[in-house]
């Protein structure tokens, strides 16, 4: 199994979103982790809601930070949108691919659906992509 780790600089929404994708998705494919660079304090309440509106409970989810044994364990690191706040940026430390995902903090709950499924639909992709290799 592939370990996938999806990064973003307070892990309170896209990653947390991706995280919870892979998990269900990816079961017996992948093992998912989520992280931040600088961890808020709790997660998105935008993100949850849309996470709920289609059967995804975060309720025992938290922001995390993201350390070396978690990057020395992983096989892939993703980034949600490291143009956003490129300082924090793990990318600046490791090798990771950025999903270049617009941050949800202070967008309207339609915007934060938008991102919910862009991130859902790239966890499928790598979903078949890790099944394939």
């Amino acid at each position: 199994m592939k370990h996938v780790i999806f990064v973003c600089v307070h892990n309170s929404g896209r990653s947390q979103m991706a995280e919870a994708f892979a998990k269900r998705l990816g079961q017996g494919k992948l093992i998912a982790e989520s992280a931040g660079t600088e961890p808020g304090d709790a997660l998105n309440p935008t993100a949850i809601a849309v996470m709920e509106e289609i059967g995804y409970d975060m309720s025992g989810h938290h922001p995390k930070m993201m350390t070396l044994q978690m990057v020395e364990s992983a096989d892939r690191i993703i980034t949600m949108g490291c143009g956003v706040d490129a300082a924090t940026c793990p990318a600046e430390f490791v090798p990771t691919e950025d999903w270049g995902l617009d941050d949800p903090k202070g967008q309207p709950i339609e915007k934060v659906r938008e991102i919910r499924d862009e991130i859902k639909a790239r966890v499928e992709k790598l979903v078949r992509e890790v099944a394939h290799n």
